[in-house]
This record gives structure tokens, sequence and C-alpha cells, in this order.
């Protein structure tokens, strides 16, 4: 009785740890932010934008510099869905993006079939330290 409460004991961690790994790789194929490094002159994260998938609304009070870490066409659409701009993103090269119009948010969306994947560093106020 007790070598068939172990394995269902180990049955049952094996599928709670399967569906635990499960869960980490859906998660991470959503169109997110992942912070890197943050004090206070800057802000770093890696960006990923999975194909029609946008990131939520928000905004950048901020100049920031963008690293394409992969080829795409990423488009900034305002609240209503409007295209205020379309950016051409080359593999391995950087790019400036002055900070966002007061109160404006956007959302960055990838209508291609692959993802698109940048790292963002956004300067702060404080850059005289």
């Amino acid at each position: 009785m007790k070598k068939i409460a172990t394995i269902a004991v180990t049955c049952g961690l094996s599928f709670t740890a399967g569906i635990g790994v499960m869960w980490a790789q859906q998660q991470q194929q959503k169109s997110h932010r992942e912070p890197q490094f943050e004090n206070g002159q800057l802000e770093a994260h890696y960006t990923l934008i999975m194909p029609h998938e946008p990131l939520t609304l928000h905004r950048h009070d901020h100049g920031r510099a963008i690293v394409a870490l992969t080829d795409g066409v990423l488009k900034v659409e305002d609240k209503n869905g409007k295209v205020m701009q379309t950016y051409n993103w080359k593999k391995n090269h950087a790019y400036w993006l002055d900070k966002d119009p007061p109160g404006q948010l956007h959302a960055d969306v990838n209508d291609t079939g692959k993802p698109i994947e940048v790292m963002v560093v956004e300067l702060r106020g404080d850059t005289k330290k």
C-alpha cells in the first residue's frame, strides 16, 4: 500500500511540475516586458512583441534608445487604434525615440508573422549624477 501511495504522490508531483512548466512557456510566448536594470539615470528592459498581440497601452516620459534584436515592422497605435508611427527595425541596429507627448498612451503592434524583440534603455530625469 505504501508503494502505491508513493507512486501516486510521485505522479501527482510530476503532473503539477509539468503544468508549471507549460504555464511558464505560455507566459513567455505573450507580448511582455522584462526589467533588466534600473537606477536613477536609466531603466533597461527586454521587450517581446508577439504577432497580433500588442503590448498594453503605456507611455514613455523620457527619451529612449531601442536596440533591435530581430528584424521587424512595428506599428505604434494610439488608444483608438490609429497608427501614429511605423518602425522598420533592423536586427543589431540602435534607434532613438523621443519621449511621448503629455498624456498620450500607445500600444506597440506587431502585424507580422514572427516575434519582434528589442532592448529598451530609457533615460530618467536624474541624469546629472
